[in-house]
């Protein structure tokens, strides 16, 4: 019963003191704390310490609304906006291509039949040397063949045509951004594209229509010129640098954005992912996906760096990330609905739709 007593009399002592501590304690603790953080950012050199303020000042005043219509009244404003687009696997589902990750009808999922050590050994430059022959059976299924680019394509392409298109960088190996008729100086395929391919052992470049024959075919594409190297698409494989005009074009462009539009991306997948850090801290980023994701984590708000989208309002770097969720053609056709652009896109997807209907009855 004593001890009882003793420890009831300790709990009161300690739920006292708490009730205790004075605003002026708190405050030194909160003074202690920021005092760790900027000593850990001057040290590690993460953040010019001489501008944080300044640039969190500017973030609030970026987007008078954190919403879709925010974004809209801030592209309305802005008759020569620069916007880049980011693109992953989400953006073509609709069209019948599987993504990598989902659960269930991802591609990492269903490769059993393929016997291989682990998923991303397909995608693996050393397991391809010595055993093309899974990849290029999957490469049945991710074929551009008689798919057709989605609503989200469109609006890519729509941005262009209405001179906003600043570039689009995209995961995609689908090449269904060139099928929707994007010019190709305005595409960045950060992880390569079945539209050309070359002979690992040569170097011979090889387009699609001659892969893909072989390919359809069941057969190994081999090259022709030394009867000896087989002829790998040019999709970068785990192992292979990304391509210089990926690390030349993302340089130049993302200082210049003016808005960052990122869709249908897991944003997990790296140096893809740190790109929507490289844009400048006036420049609104709106994610339009099923899920939140990139976002920032605790280690970089605690240190204050601007890594990670930012969601929170509350937060002192919030103010300019905007996330709408659902999946990407709808949202897109949201988006230019409040732009006042819902028919021209539905208008555009419906004529190149038919063009595409009729091409692929002439080729067959």
């Amino acid at each position: 019963m004593d001890k009882e007593t003793e420890e009831d009399r300790r709990d009161n002592n300690s739920d006292e003191e708490k009730r205790n501590v004075s605003p002026e304690s708190s405050e030194v603790e909160d003074s202690e704390m920021e005092r760790l953080r900027r000593y850990l950012i001057q040290k590690l050199r993460l953040v010019d310490l001489s501008t944080s303020n300044q640039s969190d000042q500017s973030q609030q005043r970026v987007l008078r609304e954190l919403s879709l219509d925010g974004i809209v009244e801030y592209i309305k404003e802005k008759p020569d906006c620069k916007i880049i687009t980011m693109a992953g696997a989400g953006i073509s589902t609709s069209a019948g291509i599987p993504d990598f990750r989902s659960p269930s009808s991802g591609l990492y999922h269903k490769l059993d039949k393929y016997n291989l050590p682990y998923p991303q050994a397909i995608f693996e430059l050393d397991f391809f040397t010595k055993n093309p022959e899974p990849f290029f059976t999957l490469a049945r299924e991710l074929l551009p063949e008689g798919f057709r680019p989605t609503m989200s394509h469109y609006f890519i392409r729509l941005l262009w045509e209405k001179g906003l298109l600043l570039r689009h960088y995209t995961q995609n190996i689908d090449t269904l951004e060139r099928v929707a008729g994007l010019p190709p100086e305005k595409l960045v395929e950060a992880h390569g594209t079945f539209h050309t391919g070359r002979c690992l052992k040569c170097r011979a470049p090889y387009m699609l229509s001659w892969m893909k024959e072989k390919i359809l075919e069941g057969m190994i594409p081999k090259c022709e010129e030394c009867n000896e190297g087989v002829v790998k698409p040019d999709i970068v494989f785990f192992g292979e640098m990304l391509p210089e005009r990926f690390q030349e074009l993302a340089d130049r462009d993302f200082v210049q954005a003016d808005l960052l539009i990122i869709m249908g991306s897991s944003l997990v997948v790296q140096p893809f992912a740190s790109l929507v850090d490289r844009v400048r801290t006036t420049c609104p980023r709106l994610l339009i996906n099923n899920e939140k994701v990139g976002m920032q984590d605790r280690l970089s708000r605690f240190l204050g760096l601007r890594q990670g989208l930012v969601f929170d309002t509350k937060s002192t770097q919030g103010g300019r990330d905007i996330a709408w969720l659902g999946d990407c053609d709808t949202g897109c056709q949201l988006l230019a609905d409040k732009l006042g652009w819902g028919d021209e896109l539905r208008t555009l997807v419906q004529k190149e739709h038919d063009n595409l209907d009729v091409k692929n009855r002439n080729d067959n």
